[in-house]
């Protein structure tokens, strides 16, 4: 087992290479310990170098909406006025910090994805 840094593209797919070998190792083994630690590596490389921008504040409530099967109705239970909701939906309205306390609670999306501007 040679663990290293992962500090260029090369490394990373040296990286990746090996743990599609390694993948299926067990726990408490060499290769399932290099597995592990291969993983953390990897996963370290890709947040720096790849990352993933948080979703449109909007969209995420429209996404999130549609999982639950809710509509403008339901909406409006949660911030108080269907006119409100519609204007959210249609980004009239910015959200307030107590709707983004109501839309956590109700709909359980991470208030940082709330709170950024759109």
């Amino acid at each position: 087992m040679e663990i290293k840094p992962i500090k260029t593209a090369i490394d990373y797919e040296k990286a990746l290479e090996r743990l599609e070998i390694i993948f299926d190792a067990k726990s408490n083994t060499p290769d399932g310990d290099e597995l592990e630690i291969l993983g953390i590596l990897i996963d370290q490389y890709e947040k720096e170098h790849f990352p993933i921008a948080l979703p449109d504040p909007i969209e995420a409530i429209k996404f999130r909406m549609e999982q639950m099967n809710y509509n403008q109705n339901d909406l409006a239970k949660i911030v108080g006025l269907k006119s409100r909701a519609s204007e959210i939906l249609n980004r009239k309205r910015k959200l307030s910090l107590e709707m983004i306390r109501k839309l956590h609670e109700g709909l359980h999306i991470p208030t940082d994805v709330l709170i950024q501007s759109y």
